[in-house]
């Protein structure tokens, strides 16, 4: 391959950028990876103890209505170490993996999204800015008790002014002559803003600064609760900091590290928001089948009918396919991949898109009963509805997935290294003049040769796809050159398409694990859960790479202006 460096080639490098370039790392993603043992075992007793807790204790109608989870549900599961799975057992965690501590925030998917969310906020992005970049004596001071569940963290980084755009906050932070530093701004939709612990991401003249801020500081206002729509129990708070001054003993990492702490947190965090989705999408299946064998209609079954099947067969099919590209991920992050910012992405993306949908097909199923106040279900589609929009916009992380891709594309090819993608983290950047051109060589892609022979048609399709992949981004730069970063609906594509080739690459190395285990026919009914998961995403890719070459983009762009011009729909009837 022309251009290809040896840090390229690194095996360490990330698996889903690589896809763009058409190389399919196997040896990163075979075997399918798999926690030890014992911390399996671990894994299973903290689950166990975890239910028996919330089955006993946690009432989802309760947290509604009185719009907490409660600090009993919260003393409880800190008592049975659930409040600091990866916290180093020096300072009173389970020290779990990353396989781990997302297994376990898989099970609190299944409960209660409020629950949930509370629990990911905590733990995902909270506490994970010390954990990662705290010093030792920072570390001492705060993670004993947030691992304990005596205190509550909080990731307080999005602003009235700065939501997706988070390079672009303007919450302040001066130095002072002592070296601590006064705190000055406002953010806004703070998960746990009312209680213990904020990791505070401010500005200042050193760059972006990180700060553990305590609730009690003077100067800390976080009286003013949002309303929202769903997750009702998540206290989420407006926090106000008025000359706040916080010690100098509590700056994370060095001045000008912040947003680099801010959204390596947002990376690691967005994998536990993908199992959380796992373990809810699961209840979601069980409900639907509950009521379609329970429910009859026209003298059988709802069960029994072709489009009933329809429903239930595409929510299983795709939840292994999420299922597996969400822990292949998180075993990419254990085994000591440092790049996984975009197969977090994917699998976040991938995810909340999928429980949206499959929200809607059971409630569906269900019928009128859905639709009243007090179902399970509304209170399901009124709590995922912002999936798809906190921790990264969907439209936003599709946008990082693309130019993240085309970026290490225009990195490897001779004759397109002049060009240059800012990063995609913190803007859409620009590219260089280009020279437009025919594409000049093709790339015989990589294939899976690990993949169990059942599934050889399924790594087939996906070697072809990688080398489209692969074709359709150089098409694109050589296309639009300084304007690709303009063009969205193209990113949108390409992410679509290398997210559903990442998911068949984890569903093979998945069942290829399972067959070896079990052999083929024990294994029947997830031979067909693969087979049809990976068919219906390589039927997608297909569909994404064709309309790059055939849409209607123009048009869509004329209409919508034309709309935005007279401020509404304007066509005549008559």
């Amino acid at each position: 391959m022309d251009g290809v460096s040896e840090q390229a080639r690194d095996r360490d490098s990330s698996f889903a950028k690589a896809l763009f370039t058409g190389r399919l790392q196997e040896e990163m993603v075979f075997p399918y990876p798999r926690p030890e043992r014992a911390e399996l075992r671990r894994v299973e007793q903290l689950i166990t103890d975890g239910r028996e807790f919330l089955d006993t204790y946690y009432d989802p109608q309760r947290v509604e209505e009185q719009r907490w989870v409660g600090d009993d549900i919260i003393k409880g599961l800190g008592e049975r170490g659930l409040l600091g799975l990866y916290i180093s057992p020096e300072y009173g965690g389970q020290g779990l993996s990353q396989t781990g501590y997302c297994r376990v925030m898989e099970e609190f998917g299944g409960y209660d999204s409020s629950l949930s969310v509370v629990m990911g906020v905590h733990q995902s992005i909270g506490c994970k800015p010390i954990h990662l970049f705290g010093s030792a004596e920072q570390q001492a001071r705060y993670l004993p008790d947030l691992a304990a569940g005596r205190k509550l963290a909080g990731f307080a980084l999005t602003e009235p002014g700065a939501g997706s755009d988070a390079y672009h906050i303007t919450t302040r932070a001066e130095r002072q002559s002592d070296g601590s530093w006064l705190l000055n701004g406002e953010k806004r939709w703070i998960g746990n803003g009312g209680r213990d612990v904020l990791c505070v991401f401010a500005r200042s003249e050193q760059g972006h600064v990180a700060l553990i801020v305590e609730g009690g500081f003077d100067g800390v206002d976080a009286a003013e609760r949002h309303d929202t729509l769903g997750l009702r129990g998540n206290d989420l708070r407006r926090v106000r900091f008025r000359d706040v001054r916080v010690p100098a003993e509590n700056l994370l990492g060095e001045p000008g590290d912040g947003f680099r702490i801010a959204m390596h947190t947002l990376n690691n965090g967005r994998m536990s928001l993908g199992t959380g989705v796992v373990g809810g999408a699961k209840r979601l299946v069980e409900q639907a089948i509950v009521h379609t064998t329970e429910r009859e209609q026209f003298g059988r079954p709802l069960a029994d009918f072709e489009l009933v099947e329809d429903k239930v067969g595409w929510m299983v099919s795709y939840l292994y396919g999420l299922e597996s590209m969400s822990y292949l991920t998180t075993g990419l992050v254990d085994s000591g991949v440092e790049d996984y910012s975009v197969e977090s992405a994917m699998a976040k993306v991938a995810a909340t898109e999928y429980m949206w949908y499959a929200v809607n097909r059971v409630f569906q199923l269900a019928g009128g009963e859905a639709y009243m106040g007090g179902s399970p279900l509304a209170k399901t589609l009124r709590d995922t509805r912002v999936f798809p929009i906190f921790e990264g916009a969907n439209d936003v992380l599709s946008a990082f997935i693309a130019l993240s891709g085309l970026k290490a594309v225009s990195e490897e090819v001779s004759d397109l290294q002049h060009l240059s993608l800012s990063d995609p983290l913190r803007s859409l950047g620009t590219i260089a003049d280009y020279v437009v051109g025919r594409l000049a060589r093709g790339v015989r892609p990589d294939r899976l040769e690990a993949a169990h022979p059942t599934l050889r048609r399924q790594a087939g399709q996906v070697a072809d796809q990688v080398g489209q992949l692969r074709d359709t981004a150089e098409k694109l730069l050589r296309l639009y050159g300084d304007d690709v970063q303009a063009r969205q609906r193209q990113q949108k594509r390409i992410a679509a398409a290398a997210s559903d080739i990442y998911a068949q690459v984890a569903t093979i190395s998945r069942t290829t694990a399972l067959f070896a285990d079990q052999g083929v026919e024990a294994s029947g009914q997830e031979r067909y859960i693969a087979t049809s998961f990976c068919n219906r995403a390589a039927a997608r890719v297909g569909a994404q790479f064709d309309r790059v070459d055939d849409n209607d983009d123009p048009d869509v762009h004329s209409i919508a202006r034309l709309a935005y011009n007279r401020r509404g729909y304007s066509p005549r009837l008559f």
